[in-house]
């Protein structure tokens, strides 16, 4: 089964997904992103995850692609398309695809919004999970370096 993804208003083969090179997402990093796991075909923490997205947009100042409802509703739907039961579905917004320029765009422009969804292997979920993985822990930086 291909996977499909929601772009910017079009439900399209993940292979043909894309969005614009002068995309403030991609260009500055200028976006936010929210993930929800997926079990037994639910999201899980579903409302928090939400609200999280919707205090992010307003923190970055932009401006929602479309409803709550609707939103909720290409969730679902990415989702369903994808057939997915246990695993996750991202989501990203960014600002949007202006002209290449450094100033802060317009609040017109219309921001990127990219939903995806799959299935994760429990299998493997599982076999990590007994076994452990190592880690090397080691000072958190990126709040200090906001440069």
């Amino acid at each position: 089964m291909s996977r499909i993804a929601y772009v910017n208003g079009a439900y399209v083969p993940l292979a043909r997904a894309g969005v614009s090179v002068h995309d403030r997402g991609f260009q500055f990093a200028d976006s936010i992103y929210e993930v929800w796991a997926v079990r037994d075909g639910r999201l899980f923490d579903r409302e928090a995850h939400m609200a999280r997205l919707w205090r992010s947009l307003e923190a970055l100042r932009i401006t929602p692609p479309m409803s709550e409802a609707a939103l909720w509703a290409v969730i679902g739907e990415t989702a369903r398309r994808n057939r997915v039961r246990y695993g996750i579905v991202y989501l990203q917004i960014s600002r949007g695809a202006p002209p290449r320029d450094h100033v802060f765009p317009s609040p017109a422009v219309k921001p990127t919004i990219i939903v995806t969804a799959k299935n994760l292997d429990r299998a493997v979920i599982d076999k990590r999970a007994a076994s452990g993985i190592k880690v090397i822990s080691v000072t958190e930086q990126r709040w200090a370096r906001c440069d």
